[in-house]
């Protein structure tokens, strides 16, 4: 992240990347796929967490309600790495290919909330729709949540936005 911070992404090098860390190139290797991967390092696991989440919302809730309860899983994970997302944000803000990247990771995290839904007996298109909104919500919250030095809490952001929709939605 230093490197990344200080040369910027496109500039650094995974054998600058290694040598910082303190590893060889090869080792490097064994756990990232490419220098892109450092900074999408536990995806997979943030992604088990939302779909667990929206499996485990209670059998009442609305299909929209039960994915943005897998969102606020992820920002009550995300929380106490604010210092850490503001600078991973910064860091992809800054490159096209990252942000390429990023949008991608979105994409697969609403297609898994999706699949999460229809378990949930949610049909297509609903399940579908909700997703993109979860993600949708979770984004705006998330925009607002590290461009905030005053490190508001993510979850109620991500509340708010809910509501906000909610509010668009209903012509208020």
């Amino acid at each position: 992240m230093e490197l990344y911070s200080e040369r910027g992404f496109e500039q650094t090098t995974v054998a600058e990347i290694a040598e910082r860390a303190g590893l060889t190139e090869r080792t490097f290797f064994r756990h990232f796929a490419d220098k892109r991967e450092v900074l999408f390092a536990g995806a997979d696991a943030l992604q088990e967490l939302v779909v667990s989440a929206v499996a485990g919302a209670p059998e009442s809730a609305a299909p929209i309600d039960a994915a943005v309860a897998g969102v606020q899983a992820a920002a009550a994970l995300l929380q106490e790495g604010h210092e850490y997302s503001r600078l991973r944000q910064a860091i992809i803000i800054a490159s096209a290919e990252l942000r390429e990247r990023e949008l991608i990771k979105l994409a697969s995290l609403a297609s898994a909330i999706a699949g999460a839904l229809r378990g949930r007996g949610v049909p297509e298109p609903a399940a579908g729709i909700a997703a993109e909104v979860a993600i949708a919500v979770f984004r705006s919250a998330f925009e607002r949540w590290v461009a905030d030095t005053g490190q508001e809490d993510f979850a109620q952001l991500i509340r708010d936005s809910l509501e906000q929709l909610k509010a668009v939605t209903a012509g208020e």
